[in-house]
């Protein structure tokens, strides 16, 4: 059995905390049906023992073992991100203990904002590391040592160290060990009870859910938004949607770029890609007709720009969300 400890403090986020729980303890409960007696043995862990508290509002309240002593012998720890993380890393006692257990431990797993604790302990110096888009930005800057790339869902930052992007990401991690650990066929069934599509790949951009596209206050400019909405293989020059929405080229891209918080042109891709994601999952079309239909002059082109913005093949894709 190997041993996995998840830390607790006040304000840990729920499903950072739990989701790796389950796949690790699920992994346990369907090797146990096989015969095997080779799962994890699962506890949630504190400074001192003392029962944690979600974030605020929430009010879950989680009983925790006490952080194990020098001797114990672990085989992976887990820190999950939360609004009461700043807290956590300002507590020396607990520090001092991920920086003492990640000499030992086989391997030491961040969710969400989890790596800020690992890079408080300097774990994280000259690796490559993600966390939750919303945190990348702040990471970066507080920890200059680190080079933060907020795009992967996960990310195997060295050879002891994985940081994973939060929230469901953490599962979608502790998939990815349980099959390091266990095989292909274990995880799968893990993610089948779970009730997951298909395990995410790491390297896949963070976009579980359709990207969430901001409205314009101004009218003109939520026209030319819902025109290239409603018709995404149409054609979207600046020129063509500055006519639509009563403007010159030039004050038309400044206002959209203003209201959206990006230019016409990548606002039109960005639309497109959508539109290519909604297809590949529902239709049996072609690449070639799904990048026809989307305005891309060819199934490369989609490729490439599917690529670029969500760091997956069409045909990868597809695959697995279909």
């Amino acid at each position: 059995m190997r041993t996995v400890v998840v830390v607790g403090y006040d304000g840990v986020q729920g499903i950072d905390l739990v989701g790796p729980f389950d796949v690790f303890t699920g992994a346990t409960t369907y090797l146990a049906s096989t015969g095997l007696d080779t799962g994890y043995d699962v506890s949630v862990v504190s400074v001192g023992g003392r029962p944690v508290t979600t974030g605020p509002g929430t009010g879950l309240q989680i009983v925790t073992q006490p952080l194990p002593g020098a001797d114990g012998l672990i085989d992976t720890v887990v820190l999950p991100g939360g609004f009461g993380v700043d807290g956590a890393r300002a507590d020396a006692a607990l520090i001092d203990w991920i920086r003492g257990v990640s000499l030992r431990a086989r391997r030491v797993v961040t969710v969400c904002s989890g790596a800020f604790l690992a890079a408080e302990a300097g774990l994280l110096d000259g690796c490559r590391a993600t966390t939750h888009w919303s945190e990348a930005a702040r990471l970066a800057a507080e920890y200059p040592a680190v080079t933060v790339d907020p795009d992967p869902i996960f990310v195997r930052s060295s050879d002891r160290v994985w940081t994973a992007a939060g929230v469901s990401a953490g599962i979608d991690l502790a998939l990815a060990l349980v099959e390091d650990d266990h095989g292909h066929e274990v995880a799968q069934t893990v993610a089948r009870w779970m009730v997951l599509h298909l395990r995410r790949p790491g390297g896949q951009t963070q976009f579980a859910a359709p990207v969430w596209m901001p409205r314009a206050r101004r009218d003109p400019v939520r026209d030319v938004q819902e025109h290239i909405e409603a018709d995404p293989a149409g054609s979207h020059s600046v020129t063509e949607l500055a006519r639509r929405a009563a403007m010159s080229p030039r004050h038309f891209t400044r206002v959209f770029t203003e209201e959206i918080g990006e230019a016409p042109g990548a606002y039109v891709d960005r639309i497109r890609t959508e539109a290519a994601r909604r297809l590949l999952e529902q239709t049996d079309d072609p690449v070639t007709v799904v990048a026809t239909r989307c305005g891309y002059g060819s199934a490369e082109s989609l490729r490439r720009n599917f690529g670029r913005r969500l760091g997956i093949s069409p045909d990868q894709y597809r695959k697995t969300f279909a």
